[in-house]
């Protein structure tokens, strides 16, 4: 039995006419008739009651068939609608690394904009370390990441979409609490607050260097791996970080931010924090080249934006 058949027997049983089906069909009336009884042949039973060559009326079995093969058709359609939604990228999973950085600017404006137009697209989010992204990517633990490059695999796909400034969070009762912006050399003495090195080297080393360009390194007394916990230390007073500018959203009673003094000699102006999408060449679901289309038309649109590329 083909899928023809079953819509050649469906366009009868409505029509209950061979010549009214057959005009439906596009085909001629005798060979539809052929098919017909080709199919009550290899069922074995009979499916329509001949009142005359012509006009026929639906058997019991005929009614059986008819609604199974409704349900069958239905399916089908359903299959390549499903199908087709799928190579478009509009079904699926897509799981996504993120630092926490990134939580409080780009990405969730990124994935509102994504999930209205996908909203069938399951998103699972994993908050990981630059380090830790390089890692699940490798792994198939991910498929995509938000990051702060430079990498260790010069082999993952890398596009930038994101540059900021760093900042000075500090405990509002500091005495530099009260400054319009603050001079990086004013931190020569001061306790920082920073991530472990292998966390996310590429950030660390340009904080440090940083630093070093101003003739001291920073006296690291508390390390902590997310963003949000260095914050909540510095509002316990355990000391001050330089942070992304992006970091500003994040309000917590107890703690400021300051921008570094511009008038410092260009080798100490303040290094812009990137941020970067990446993933595996080799591995482009169609819901992945839907979701960096997003991205890149995010970054098209606000492009005027002073730290957006």
């Amino acid at each position: 039995m083909e899928l023809r058949h079953l819509r050649y027997f469906v366009a009868v049983a409505e029509e209950l006419h061979f010549n009214r089906a057959a005009d439906r069909l596009n085909i001629a009336q005798p060979p539809l008739s052929q098919q017909i009884k080709h199919l009550e042949t290899e069922l074995g039973v009979e499916l329509f009651h001949r009142r005359t060559k012509r006009q026929v009326q639906l058997t019991e079995a005929g009614q059986v068939l008819l609604q199974a093969t409704y349900q069958i058709l239905a399916q089908l359609e359903q299959a390549v609608c499903d199908t087709q939604r799928a190579g478009r990228g509009e079904t699926g999973t897509l799981t996504i690394g993120f630092t926490s950085s990134v939580v409080y600017d780009i990405l969730p404006a990124i994935l509102f904009q994504f999930r209205q137009r996908f909203p069938q697209v399951n998103l699972v989010l994993q908050e990981l370390t630059t380090t830790q992204q390089e890692e699940a990517l490798q792994n198939h633990r991910i498929e995509v990441g938000f990051c702060h490059p430079p990498l260790k695999d010069n082999h993952l796909s890398l596009e930038y979409i994101l540059q900021e400034p760093l900042v000075v969070a500090l405990p509002e009762s500091h005495p530099l609490a009260t400054e319009p912006a603050i001079s990086l050399h004013s931190l020569a003495d001061e306790s920082f607050i920073l991530f472990p090195r292998h966390l996310g080297p590429g950030l660390y080393d340009q904080i440090v260097s940083f630093c070093e360009q101003a003739n001291f390194r920073p006296n690291v007394m508390q390390e902590a791996i997310q963003m949000q916990t260095i914050i909540g230390l510095i509002s316990a007073e355990m000391g001050i970080a330089l942070v992304p500018a992006s970091l500003q959203s994040l309000k917590r009673v107890g703690v400021v931010y300051k921008p570094l003094e511009s008038a410092m000699p260009l080798a100490e102006t303040a290094p812009l924090v990137e941020t970067a999408i990446v993933w595996r060449p080799d591995h482009t679901s169609s819901v992945l080249r839907e979701f960096l289309q997003v991205v890149r038309r995010y970054v098209n649109e606000h492009r005027n934006h002073p730290q957006l590329f």
